[in-house]
């Protein structure tokens, strides 16, 4: 572990039981908004940086963060690294990605939530609302979404196969928090910039998904019936065995017109084509190709 720099304040008593970690990356764009929004937290502000070139350091100690310092390979193990060696001092964390911001809401849900806990519950789920270019995505799918952000620090592991996305699990009792987590990354308002890195996604995803299919392997039980992650990893077994190719176009007609992503409106149609239909078509693509270059190696 290299620590950059370390705001003087990191040692003060912290008003809650609570630390925050963000991860970072060129975010000087988004970074003022989301530390603003935990202020009113009062609780201690680790940044793990993976070698910024802009202002994001000079941001982050403005603010009195934590800086530290450590090569990104992917978001799991850049999480895990940051939950086995950040020297946090709390019980409980507060996950986020510097595009995201808490809203008041959120502010008084957490401090109560804390400040109420039993010693049973392990983790909060919080509504994540998405912005994209702009506009409120409320449809589609993206209306209710919960991800686990809070959780104690002791209990909570990462799936090390997700090359893409991240995700926290915990074994024992959650709660939902009902206050939003704002999504509006400000570097995706240049559609290039979105298309470039979902790109670079696809690909990742399509390994993903092959890695699953020669190891099948899940972090929890999938269950329809259980937990935000637990329906997820359902979703996604079912997802798998779809056709290749047709399963975008299915996707994107389920968002779209059952549930209801025609009401987000201009904006709302670009986000739900390109990521509910464009993307899964790229990713399917994707594999299509690493299948054929298996069956090459294999002849």
């Amino acid at each position: 572990m290299r620590e950059v720099l370390t705001s003087d304040g990191l040692g003060e008593l912290a008003e809650m039981d609570l630390s925050t970690i963000i991860l970072t990356y060129n975010e000087a764009a988004n970074l003022p908004r989301c530390l603003a929004s935990l202020a009113e937290l009062h609780c201690p502000v680790f940044i793990v940086d993976s070698g910024s070139t802009d202002r994001t350091l000079d941001i982050s100690l403005k603010h009195g963060c934590a800086c530290y310092s450590h090569p990104f390979e992917s978001h799991s193990k850049q999480w895990q690294w940051s939950l086995a060696f950040l020297p946090i001092k709390t019980s409980w964390v507060l996950c986020l990605d510097a595009d995201q911001s808490l809203s008041a809401d959120l502010l008084t849900d957490i401090k109560a939530a804390l400040s109420a806990v039993d010693d049973a519950t392990v983790g909060f789920y919080i509504r994540r609302q998405q912005v994209f270019r702009g506009s409120l995505i409320c449809h589609g799918g993206y209306g209710n979404k919960y991800l686990l952000k809070l959780f104690r620090k002791d209990a909570a592991r990462l799936a090390m196969t997700d090359k893409v996305d991240h995700h926290f699990y915990v074994d024992g009792p959650t709660n939902k928090l009902h206050g939003v987590l704002i999504e509006d990354n400000f570097k995706e308002h240049s559609i290039s910039f979105w298309i470039e890195k979902h790109n670079r996604y696809a690909q990742l995803l399509a390994e993903e998904e092959c890695d699953a299919e020669s190891n099948p392997s899940n972090p929890i039980r999938p269950s329809i019936t259980g937990n935000p992650d637990q329906r997820t990893l359902w979703l996604k077994d079912k997802w798998r065995r779809l056709p290749l190719f047709i399963r975008p176009a299915i996707y994107f007609a389920y968002r779209y017109l059952w549930l209801g992503g025609f009401l987000d409106g201009r904006n709302g149609f670009v986000f739900h084509f390109l990521q509910g239909f464009w993307f899964r078509l790229l990713v399917d693509i994707n594999i299509d190709e690493l299948r054929h270059a298996d069956k090459l190696e294999r002849t």
